[in-house]
């Protein structure tokens, strides 16, 4: 079966992952891609961040015991894994192996809605000049940005539907011109910033924006929405594919979704992954023709 178009045309890879046949699996907001070609799901289960290779292998499992409410994920330059911990309202920082480096934040101590972090956090990303910038969506309606220590710097937004403001500030995802794309998923757009948090520009009319990839050395842009789709566009908002559920009766079938997409990245070869919410399990490997 094969989904999308033109250029941006991609054919199902209906057995992957080769999972363990006796663990059960969640919803899987997080996915993410290292410098190895490795493919990070993390996922709401016993067994929250599986690594496989892009064959479908189980490499490895971590946080058993103490990774426990997945949401964000994001991989740096030097193949370290931020895991961004919605309910226990931190981040915590692994090196490529698997080691805890650093949390940010508190786990169990939520900070005060609107105000410092973080209530219920939900995704980071990296400047090109190593700061880290947190979306701090499901309490907080805010964004916070962080030296690359873990130290605060600043903060901005706050419930509403203005410039600047949030309904869900749900995923951050930095661009090769150090521009903040945040997905504002209650309010359906992604707003821009600058690194210093001022607003830019908005893209309104999505159907709940869950996350964004970037298409490497393109000014194209994949994003996951909650509604059932899958939009692929330039950064002047150019549509170049788009495939899902919206308008059609939900399949079970390999690269159809049954809850909504949420989790996407990309390996070395143009692959792209993608984990569902509001379905157990459901993660989808589209190989580009």
């Amino acid at each position: 079966m094969t989904f999308g178009a033109g250029r941006y045309t991609y054919t199902v890879d209906p057995d992957w992952p080769k999972r363990p046949s006796k663990w059960t699996y969640g919803w899987s907001p997080g996915m993410a891609c290292d410098s190895r070609n490795r493919i990070f799901v993390y996922t709401r289960c016993d067994h929250p961040l599986l690594v496989f290779d892009t064959s479908g292998h189980l490499l490895d499992s971590w946080g058993e015991g103490f990774l426990t409410d997945a949401h964000g994920i994001y991989i740096d330059k030097d193949d370290c894994v931020f895991c961004v911990e919605r309910n226990p309202h931190c981040i915590h920082k692994f090196d490529p192996d698997g080691k805890l480096i650093m949390t940010i934040g508190t786990p169990g101590q939520p900070g005060a809605k609107e105000g410092d972090p973080f209530n219920r956090p939900t995704d980071l990303a990296i400047s090109s000049a190593g700061d880290l910038f947190i979306s701090d969506g499901y309490g907080n309606s805010r964004m916070h940005k962080y030296t690359a220590d873990g130290k605060h710097v600043l903060s901005w937004g706050e419930l509403g539907t203005g410039p600047g403001q949030f309904d869900l500030s749900h995923c951050v995802r930095i661009d090769r011109y150090d521009r903040l794309w945040v997905c504002d998923r209650n309010n359906r757009r992604i707003q821009f910033f600058d690194t210093e948090g001022r607003y830019l520009d908005e893209w309104g009319g999505l159907l709940q924006p869950n996350q964004v990839w970037f298409a490497p050395d393109e000014d194209v842009v994949y994003i996951t929405e909650l509604d059932g789709q899958i939009s692929i566009y330039t950064f002047d908002r150019v549509l170049l594919a788009q495939w899902g559920k919206v308008g059609k009766e939900p399949s079970d079938a390999p690269g159809y979704f049954v809850g909504g997409p949420h989790g996407i990245c990309m390996d070395a070869e143009g692959s792209l992954y993608v984990g569902e919410v509001f379905a157990d399990g459901r993660w989808h490997r589209y190989v580009r023709e």
